[in-house]
């Protein structure tokens, strides 16, 4: 057969009511394919420390904003969720977003924007947990958390929470067309709370 037959979950509107259904079914997908590297979007840290508890064992990487996203010089992880994320076993990564980075503020100073920002609102296509999952995996590669070689499992959200789980094969952000999401384990039917249709 030149084919499989995937089962993917589609949530009716983007949020974090979706968070205990994506870390299930992200965790039944690594279970049954063998998949030991998770990568989990986590803002304060409370998807994180969830995370890092539903996949103990796994090699788990929690990537937070970077500081200074919301107010400058401020980190925006709750120090209680980092204590958890680490006892757990899962690692934390905080560092500039692969698709924004200094591109944000050249569009906020000038009023323009650049490539790498017009990547991630084409990724906002496919919802905002999608281009988180992406965003989040090329930074993880970067910093040799995650295998380029092999299928990870990335987790994503839309504001708090998460509602999209991928299967991406990682590549460093030197390489980014080279990756590649390889599954849609779940994701929301809609990029907003409103469903239309």
């Amino acid at each position: 057969m030149n084919f499989k037959e995937r089962r993917i979950v589609y949530f009716q509107a983007p949020g974090s009511q979706n968070t205990e259904s994506v870390l299930r079914l992200a965790k039944e997908y690594a279970q049954t394919e063998g998949i030991n590297d998770i990568v989990v979007a986590s803002t304060t840290g409370e998807t994180g420390a969830r995370a890092s508890e539903v996949f103990k064992g796994f090699n788990v990487v929690v990537v937070t904003h970077h500081s200074g996203f919301v107010e400058p010089g401020t980190p925006e992880l709750r120090e209680k969720n980092r204590k958890k994320i680490l006892e757990n076993g899962a690692k934390v990564l905080t560092a500039t977003h692969a698709l924004s980075g200094v591109e944000r503020a050249v569009r906020k100073k000038f009023k323009t924007i650049l490539p790498v920002e017009l990547i991630a609102h084409a990724l906002r296509l496919f919802g905002e947990g999608t281009k988180v999952c992406i965003e989040v995996t090329v930074m993880a590669a970067d910093a040799g958390l995650i295998p380029v070689d092999k299928s990870v499992v990335a987790i994503g959200g839309t504001d708090r929470g998460a509602d999209t789980a991928l299967v991406v094969k990682p590549a460093n952000a030197s390489h980014f067309f080279s990756l590649e999401v390889r599954e849609v384990i779940a994701k929301p039917r809609s990029r907003t709370k409103k469903i239309t249709g």
